[in-house]
């Protein structure tokens, strides 16, 4: 995307050396007088590691979103809070975790519009949720109590490190790109895939048989996945693999 500017009267052109890459956002107030925009630094330091430019997006009106998609080139959804059950058809479960309705209203829609433009789609953890709601797909609101089993899903060590592995079907985009069927993955969600969106594959799963990740068919670049790639980055050779595919499979 090349973007005409103005400089001492005359008309240049931009010439642009990566893509922009777009990653959704959340909100949080440390004190009365220090709120904002928040995304967890990981997010941006592995985009910029695979040679992407990130660009932090605040939850905005909706006529905002096709300045969004003319400005970025790609798009991470990131992690954070639970999506709202209204969603998928369904009333809050007792064990429901913090919802921001707005969040959920934008980014619904903003994933259409990138699905809609074959827009390049990296989903990670409540990412993957939300991509699979705009799709008419349902989540279990508590794994804990409604698919309950011995696998540590919610880890209190910090988010680099692995603690269960997820198995890849071995035909998948996703397998190809990290060169592997096997990868041991990091967790931190409580919510997970119940019944899975209209056009989505699932091609990972952990071993109580939870839906780790999925991906659409065709040429563009649609991914999701349950765990936090970004986190695991500086240690992962897998992961980097992920994060450098995503990045340079987006032309310039």
């Amino acid at each position: 995307m090349r973007r005409p500017i103005q400089l001492n009267g005359q008309r240049r052109k931009t010439v642009k050396i990566a893509p922009i890459i777009g990653i959704t956002s959340s909100f949080v107030r440390k004190t009365l007088n220090s709120e904002g925009v928040y995304v967890h630094h990981d997010y941006h330091r592995a985009v910029l590691a695979a040679g992407g430019v990130p660009v932090i997006l605040p939850p905005a009106p909706l006529h905002v979103i096709p300045f969004y998609l003319s400005m970025c080139d790609g798009f991470i959804l990131s992690g954070g809070e639970d999506v709202h059950p209204m969603h998928y058809g369904q009333s809050p479960h007792e064990k429901l975790g913090p919802v921001f309705s707005e969040r959920d209203e934008f980014e619904l829609r903003l994933t259409a519009s990138i699905l809609e433009q074959k827009k390049p789609l990296l989903a990670i953890c409540r990412g993957l949720q939300l991509i699979n709601v705009a799709l008419g797909g349902t989540l279990w609101q508590d794994i804990p109590t409604q698919a309950p089993s011995n696998i540590l899903h919610s880890q209190s060590s910090h988010r680099s490190v692995p603690i269960h592995q997820v198995t890849l079907a071995g035909h998948s985009r996703l397998a190809k790109i990290i060169q592997e069927t096997t990868v041991n993955v990091n967790s931190l969600h409580h919510q997970g895939i119940e019944a899975l969106g209209k056009g989505l594959t699932a091609v990972g799963h952990s071993p109580d048989d939870l839906i780790e990740a999925v991906e659409m068919e065709g040429d563009v670049f649609v991914i999701g996945v349950q765990w936090h790639p970004e986190s695991m980055v500086p240690e992962s050779i897998e992961m980097r693999r992920l994060f450098s595919h995503f990045i340079h499979s987006i032309p310039v």
